[in-house]
């Protein structure tokens, strides 16, 4: 009658969702206009598809780490709840037997069905508090991604860029990208920055 600790993994598949479109000034000249390239040769950063590695980002954005901890916390605080009164009844349970033979029969029948209906209530517990921590995981899950595509939105357009997709290792439809179009370091840096911003 444990309570699993919930995984995270789910947030890690939530972020590599983020794929944001910027908003295009003008889609005509967007797809007919050539790549611009600067005097050293190398293409400009306008109209450019970049990415961000979402396995770096997971772990090197605060916001996410400090989310981590709490719902780890909490999962785990849940598990040991679980766990104390799951020995408590097993106790019950236990004296229940050594005494079970000097009882009578009716002493036996109401204390087997008062045992059989704290079962119950403890795995109904159980249910109750693996879903409260689902749903807390879910909506927590849910404000990491939209804070991690409302801030690639606003950068997206600030840098001119038409697209952001996000890399994963093993999970992911980019087999190569040249990594100079790696925007993961800058992003983190300003996700970490206006996370900041709020603890203040």
């Amino acid at each position: 009658m444990n309570i699993k600790t919930l995984q995270f993994g789910k947030v890690a598949a939530a972020v590599a969702l983020v794929s944001v479109m910027a908003a295009c000034q003008n889609k005509d000249t967007a797809t007919t206009t050539p790549a611009k390239t600067t005097e050293a040769g190398t293409v400009s950063t306008k109209d450019q598809i970049v990415y961000v590695n979402s396995d770096s980002l997971l772990t090197k954005y605060d916001y996410f780490k400090d989310l981590k901890t709490k719902l780890d916390g909490k999962a785990k605080s849940a598990e040991q709840d679980m766990g104390a009164k799951t020995q408590a009844f097993q106790r019950e349970v236990a004296q229940y037997q050594q005494q079970q033979q000097t009882m009578a029969a009716d002493q036996r029948a109401s204390t087997e069905q008062r045992l059989a209906r704290k079962q119950q209530e403890l795995q109904a517990y159980q249910q109750n508090a693996g879903a409260a921590l689902q749903n807390e995981q879910a909506t927590e899950q849910e404000k990491l991604y939209d804070k991690v595509a409302d801030y690639l939105k606003g950068y997206a357009k600030t840098k001119g860029y038409k697209m952001v997709l996000t890399y994963s290792k093993g999970n992911s439809a980019i087999l190569f990208a040249d990594e100079s179009l790696d925007i993961t370091s800058e992003v983190i840096k300003g996700l970490n920055e206006d996370y900041k911003s709020t603890k203040k």
